[in-house]
């Protein structure tokens, strides 16, 4: 008898088991994965999806079809717990599913910001939800002066200011404001040289740059600072770093200082060896390692 594998998540951690999925089958294994979409956007592209370089379906994977295609179970559901004392894990559908082996690969999320619940914002995760913000800006085109802002003041930052303005340049949108609120400094973790040319670039388009001074929260169509400061913003984009996951803590599970699920080098669970994880809602326990794909791909199977 097999044995019944339960994925969390179709992203890059778990590429190469789903591309063998249908050998796993045929060896008698059960396999399923939740995941709430039917599709896995690839991070990397969603920013020039945003700015119509690439449509939705160029920068997608078919998560669902390459499950069923290969006799396994999809699921449309996200996870909320896990309890692995008795290898089970719980879904926000209500469904409940046991596991032998448990793999999590469920990604990140952009940390909250006081007031985005009631103001005109989208976060750059889920990516899906950049075609939806697209949508919307391309909205505010016919109505006048458009006042877009960004916060965050790392890459995604620079990626997601860049592709508003060839959307608006695009639909010749000529009233058009981006405004980045960059935090304490705009891509400080780069090379000086790296910092004047996205500055340069940056000025070249009219795209202003925020230093000095965190967002305190979001209003209707304004962005506060820590500072007492607030600016005009009819829509807003979160890009301002991702955490792991809340599941793992959540589950009562040990993690790392971030809260991603702790693994050792087997990338498996240290409390429980038939729990393992991948991509970003880890934490390494030898060496942590930095939010991007790259791991995520070094660590399949």
């Amino acid at each position: 008898m097999g044995n019944r594998l339960l994925l969390l998540g179709g992203g890059h951690a778990h590429m190469v088991t789903l591309s063998n999925l249908g050998r796993l089958r045929s060896q008698g294994h059960e396999i399923t994965l939740v995941q709430p979409d039917d599709y896995h956007y690839y991070s990397g592209m969603g920013p020039g999806m945003l700015g119509k370089i690439y449509a939705p379906e160029e920068i997608r994977f078919a998560t669902r079809q390459v499950v069923e295609k290969q006799g396994g179970t999809f699921v449309p559901a996200k996870a909320t717990e896990i309890m692995p004392q008795e290898r089970k894990v719980r879904l926000d559908n209500g469904r409940e599913f046991i596991y032998d082996v448990l793999s999590c690969n469920v990604g990140s999320a952009v940390p909250a910001v006081p007031g985005q619940e009631t103001a005109a914002c989208f976060s750059v995760k889920p990516i899906a939800s950049l075609l939806q913000a697209q949508q919307r800006a391309l909205q505010l085109v016919g109505q006048g002066k458009v006042r877009l802002g960004v916060v965050g003041g790392g890459p995604a930052a620079l990626e997601v200011a860049g592709n508003l303005h060839r959307l608006m340049h695009d639909a010749r949108s000529s009233q058009v404001r981006i405004t980045v609120f960059a935090g304490r400094k705009f891509l400080s973790k780069l090379q000086e040289p790296i910092r004047k040319l996205a500055e340069k670039n940056f000025t070249r388009r009219g795209i202003e740059v925020i230093e000095g001074g965190y967002v305190r929260r979001l209003g209707q169509n304004e962005v506060e600072l820590d500072s007492g400061q607030t600016f005009a913003s009819d829509l807003t984009f979160l890009a301002l770093g991702v955490k792991p996951s809340p599941l793992f803590v959540d589950s009562g599970l040990q993690t790392g200082p971030d809260g991603g699920l702790l693994v050792n080098e087997y990338l498996q669970h240290p409390d429980y060896p038939e729990i393992f994880g991948g991509g970003d809602c880890i934490f390494f326990e030898r060496q942590p390692l930095d939010k991007v794909g790259v791991y995520a791909v070094r660590e399949n199977p």
